[in-house]
């Protein structure tokens, strides 16, 4: 399973998954230890609050997406592309994933006050 963490600098799940720079991939196996993930940094073109979804993207052929928040915009974008989106409130990329993994509820998600803005956002995108 290749599941993506939405991060601030790599070391925190960041919250406002479609305007995220920095993800983390984990390429899990059944069985085997967390790997170490592969860095990707998106250009802003790149970033899901302003691409067209048309042609690849980084994320391409990631099954989970792991986030502190994301607007309705991100969830229809990464729906096109075949992946389900679970939000958090834990902050260490790496921990959330462990419990993930093993079955455990992740921390329930933050606040995120611009979650209101996106929404507002995409009532009036071609979403």
């Amino acid at each position: 399973m290749r599941i993506a963490v939405a991060t601030r600098e790599f070391l925190e799940v960041s919250g406002h998954a479609g305007k995220t720079r920095e993800w983390l991939i984990y390429d899990c196996a059944p069985g085997c230890p967390l790997p170490v993930p592969a860095r990707i940094t998106l250009e802003k073109a790149q970033l899901f609050h302003y691409f067209d979804d048309v042609g690849p993207h980084p994320l391409d052929g990631v099954d989970l997406v792991v986030a502190g928040s994301a607007g309705d915009g991100f969830l229809r974008h990464m729906a096109k592309r075949g992946a389900e989106v679970l939000l958090t409130g834990e902050s260490e990329p790496q921990a959330a994933l462990e419990k993930l993994i093993a079955g455990e509820a992740l921390a329930d998600t933050r606040f995120d006050p611009t979650r209101a803005l996106c929404a507002l956002r995409d009532l009036f995108s071609r979403h």
